[in-house]
């Protein structure tokens, strides 16, 4: 029985995602060859990475809006220091909003000045700061749309005069978002788009070249914009694969069609988290991700009967972080709303043999 993956990274993709993938693993596409022994300059793999590009495009209604997207390696960790060595001159402005948006503030600082907005580490990141002043003339300001940890999300952006910069690793392509609002946005595949091994990366190309340091070569978006995404040898089954759950989302009917799957799921769990005694939320209830909810049992003696119940019921990777503890149910687009399901209905069987 295929498991009701929960897991929060890599992230559950659709059956006929997984399927195809495998497949092309054997063979491409009658090709006589496996996807993972062609070579990258192949016409067939060029092919899947402008498919690839331009489909990201398309989904996020950027295409023709002077956008690129590229598919790069070292995940969310490396776009960390690349987003500072590429646009930070003088200061740079940061939420901190969890684990990920401090690591990003840490290597932003060995390239200039940075600003340390808000911060919600007082309250145990449970919340998303509000009402804080954003300084003139910064390079950029950078957030981090889902906090994949603590179980919160952006659920507004604020108002910039400065390019916006988001990670949106564990919500991209989740939600209906105006995603021209952003100057470069980037994402670990593996939570929400395809299996670990690329890092998108969507940028408006005329926030590029502005900085006065020298980049090296692998680390300057304008280079990998110029090599279309194979300056070096990209990550081919990852690419391809991210591919296959992109045309997946675009059959589906684009980000507006997800987006109210997602809320769906997301309504069905909060509420039996409210309205079951014996469970309660982490993060405030106005911050509340989608893509990731956190909660915790109000009677630890049951914690035993719970993780024995969940997983007889088939339901994978329901843990919370090792540090916080806790639950954390991802809920990420391949997610099926029947898996939720499952699990609201062994949160409630608990309620009853209590």
């Amino acid at each position: 029985m295929k498991k009701h993956n929960f897991s929060a990274g890599p992230c559950i993709l659709p059956e006929v995602v997984l399927k195809k993938a495998a497949a092309s693993v054997v063979e491409l596409d009658g090709s006589g060859l496996s996807l993972i022994e062609i070579s990258h300059r192949s016409a067939a793999f060029v092919e899947i990475m402008e498919k690839a590009r331009n489909l990201v495009l398309e989904l996020m209604g950027l295409s023709g809006k002077g956008y690129e997207a590229l598919f790069l390696q070292g995940g969310a960790s490396l776009e960390f220091l690349m987003v500072a060595m590429n646009l930070l001159e003088k200061r740079a402005g940061y939420v901190n909003t969890g684990t990920w948006s401090d690591k990003a503030i840490k290597e932003a600082r060995l390239f200039g000045e940075v600003l340390e907005l808000a911060s919600s580490k007082e309250t145990g990141f449970k919340n998303i700061p509000k009402g804080y002043n954003i300084p003139k003339g910064l390079d950029y300001l950078h957030l981090t749309t889902n906090n994949t940890i603590f179980g919160t999300q952006f659920q507004a952006f604020p108002e910039t005069d400065a390019p916006l910069v988001a990670d949106m690793s564990s919500d991209i392509f989740s939600r209906k978002l105006d995603y021209s609002r952003f100057d470069l946005i980037y994402a670990g595949a593996q939570k929400n788009m395809g299996p670990a091994g690329t890092t998108l990366v969507v940028v408006k190309s005329d926030i590029l070249g502005k900085v006065s340091r020298k980049i090296p070569s692998m680390l300057d978006y304008q280079v990998h914009i110029s090599k279309e995404s194979m300056f070096n040898t990209p990550p081919v089954f990852a690419v391809y694969t991210s591919l296959l759950t992109l045309e997946w989302l675009r059959d589906l009917g684009g980000i507006a069609a997800i987006d109210e799957i997602n809320a769906k799921k997301a309504k069905l769990l909060y509420s039996e988290i409210d309205l079951n005694p014996l469970f309660e939320g982490y993060a405030a209830k106005e911050d509340r991700s989608a893509m990731n909810a956190t909660f915790n049992l109000t009677e630890p003696k049951l914690k035993e009967t719970f993780e024995k119940m969940w997983k007889e019921a088939g339901i994978n990777g329901l843990n919370g972080h090792r540090s916080v503890g806790g639950y954390r149910a991802s809920m990420y687009n391949a997610l099926p709303l029947e898996s939720v399901g499952v699990l609201v209905d062994v949160m409630s069987d608990l309620e009853r043999k209590a």
